[in-house]
């Protein structure tokens, strides 16, 4: 089985109504850890050797967090200058990472729609996450099809009660090594449980 390692990243966890539901479904589950970098370095000095283990020791990686002006929260780009160094995690010696899975998990105050070429934003999610796939491929890792939850301020409760199993379901795929090269060709990790 995999091993998952989620870097939980939302500076105000207490307001959430859907980031609190997805991560305690991952809590609940055997062969995922939940690192949550707010609860864990409210002053930003980031443990960079314990987080560097904690890598080491899974095989897929989530970055789960709001998405904050088209990017993330602070403390997970912090946490990426930091944590995946050169020479560790990029760069000729930097092999560490090599072959481990990545993917985005996040949440969006807009609908899918505003997320288009004709849409309010003028990009999709996918071409707004391209940061995080290129670091991904700087680290040689692959980068996965992202789960997103749009329509944060909208979304009725069951609505998000339906997230949270889909995203244990997601979880349960990853973990379980039930990923294909098909699958890898989906824009949402969504697109693959509905």
């Amino acid at each position: 089985m995999n091993r998952i390692l989620i870097e939980f990243a939302h500076p105000a966890i207490q307001k959430s109504r859907i980031n609190r539901q997805l991560i305690n479904v991952a809590k609940e589950m055997d062969h995922v850890t939940v690192n949550d970098l707010y609860e864990n370095y409210p002053d930003f000095f980031i443990d960079v050797k314990r987080e560097q283990h904690l890598l080491l020791n899974h095989d897929i990686i989530i970055w789960h967090h709001p998405f904050y002006w088209y990017s993330a929260p602070a403390l997970l780009i912090e946490w990426m200058d930091l944590v995946l160094e050169h020479g560790w995690a990029y760069g000729d010696k930097g092999l560490m990472l090599d072959g481990k899975s990545v993917l985005s998990v996040i949440t969006t105050g807009g609908r899918k729609e505003v997320y288009s070429k004709e849409g309010r934003n003028h990009y999709t999610i996918n071409e707004f996450l391209v940061p995080f796939k290129q670091s991904a491929n700087l680290c040689r890792m692959e980068y996965l099809p992202p789960f997103v939850v749009h329509g944060a301020h909208t979304i009725h409760n069951d609505e998000i009660s339906t997230f949270a199993e889909n995203y244990k379901k997601v979880l349960l795929m990853l973990r379980n090594g039930e990923f294909n090269q098909k699958m890898r060709q989906a824009a949402y990790f969504n697109d693959l449980i509905e």
